[in-house]
């Protein structure tokens, strides 16, 4: 592999007729190109030590790679001893693997040729990103496994649960909050798993850089996974939404119209972890289908849809049971009384705000009430069938849920 890897830093080098250099994540010299007209004092250094020093990197760092995903200009510093340069961010499907590096020469005062001729060499810089990612670097190797250790110990796995208790970053950091970051339009079956996991990883990582309380992220293939320390506040929270539905779309490919960001319960040992999950993911997915939740969810928050996840047969929903619903789905082919007895139930009972919010006069309201009283035998809104049908009314939203 780190043959293949040098040959194709050769052949970029020599088609921009330029001096390239590779390095991984942490600054690590991977390969670099033996044409070089003129070498400055900061790839001399570099070439001999395989490391960037503290300060050339603090400069690159001031100027945005670490999170950009397009080619960086990094201007000349004088006083490190360094000309301008370019950094090609190399990215697998929106996670990051690497940087190469191209030197400007001498005489050239800006970057605006290397930039026109960066397109030449996509191919060649696809095939080297896809080459870095499979080749398992210690850094990416290490925060993969961490990444899948953390899943495992949000599943309950107790070997999984014991090493994340070990973490510096978990220790001593309690009480903390699990959240699920969930886009409700990505959670389907045809997309590309690696792809989708990738994305989700990358994003997850990008949103919460800067945030403190935001202790550790991973990604699954259908959503993205944050360890919290505890807040009473949503600002951390909101942030990070706001970032990650950036960081997706643009990952991605595509618009992003919506996030959810569902929130655990605070819990205060980490054998407690997988409970969380259960509770955020619950949260996350019941916001998706039923929109006045919002996007910032608390798992307290979403009422009766904590139960069903308990509560789900094998073949998955199952509403028959309800005579009473059954017999208003059966008649309400137009969509006229479901609709309006669900908002009644979500507004406690209150005909005005349901008039209002659907644009009809109460009489409306009163008349399709009056049409669900004939057809069930019952008044809906008495205690009994008013807990049956709005159970049966969530469920059926739960029952359209995206499956994570």
């Amino acid at each position: 592999m780190q043959q293949d890897v040098e040959q194709i830093v050769e052949r970029v080098a020599l088609k921009l007729g330029r001096g390239l250099s590779l390095e991984d994540l942490d600054g690590v010299l991977l390969a670099y190109s033996s044409n070089q007209s003129h070498a400055d004092r900061v790839r001399v250094n570099f070439l001999l030590s395989k490391r960037v020093p503290s300060d050339v990197s603090a400069w690159q760092l001031a100027h945005g790679i670490s999170t950009a995903v397009r080619p960086v200009v990094v201007p000349a510093n004088d006083e490190l001893g360094m000309l301008g340069r370019v950094c090609v961010p190399l990215l697998v499907r929106g996670f990051r693997v690497g940087y190469l590096w191209v030197q400007l020469d001498l005489e050239e005062q800006s970057a605006t040729a290397i930039l026109a001729e960066l397109p030449g060499v996509r191919d060649e810089l696809d095939l080297l990103a896809g080459l870095l990612l499979d080749s398992n670097t210690a850094e990416s190797e290490f925060r993969r496994r961490r990444e899948q250790e953390f899943l495992s110990a949000c599943g309950g796995e107790s070997n999984a649960v014991a090493a994340v208790a070990g973490w510096k970053e978990i220790q001593g950091r309690g009480p903390w909050q699990l959240v699920t970051i969930l886009d409700p339009d990505g959670a389907r079956s045809d997309v590309d798993p690696i792809a989708a996991t990738l994305t989700h990883r990358s994003a997850a990582l990008q949103s919460t850089i800067g945030v403190n309380a935001a202790l550790f992220s991973a990604g699954t293939e259908t959503h993205s996974v944050v360890l919290f320390r505890e807040s009473g506040g949503r600002a951390d929270h909101a942030q990070v939404l706001v970032h990650y539905q950036l960081e997706l779309a643009k990952r991605a490919g595509r618009k992003v119209d919506r996030v959810i960001l569902g929130i655990s319960e605070p819990f205060q040992v980490i054998r407690q972890v997988s409970g969380a999950y259960r509770q955020s993911k619950v949260a996350a997915q019941a916001a998706s289908v039923d929109q006045p939740l919002g996007e910032l969810v608390d798992s307290r928050a979403v009422g009766v849809y904590q139960l069903f996840d308990r509560l789900v047969a094998p073949g998955g929903w199952d509403d028959t049971g309800s005579v009473h619903f059954r017999a208003l789905e059966d008649h309400d082919k137009n969509g006229e009384l479901l609709p309006v007895l669900e908002l009644l139930y979500d507004n406690d009972g209150s005909v005005q705000d349901v008039a209002a919010k659907l644009h009809l006069h109460r009489s409306s309201i009163y008349n399709r009430l009056g049409r669900i009283r004939q057809l069930i035998g019952a008044d809906p809104l008495s205690g009994a069938i008013r807990l049956e049908l709005h159970a049966a009314l969530k469920a059926r939203r739960w029952a359209g849920r995206p499956r994570i």
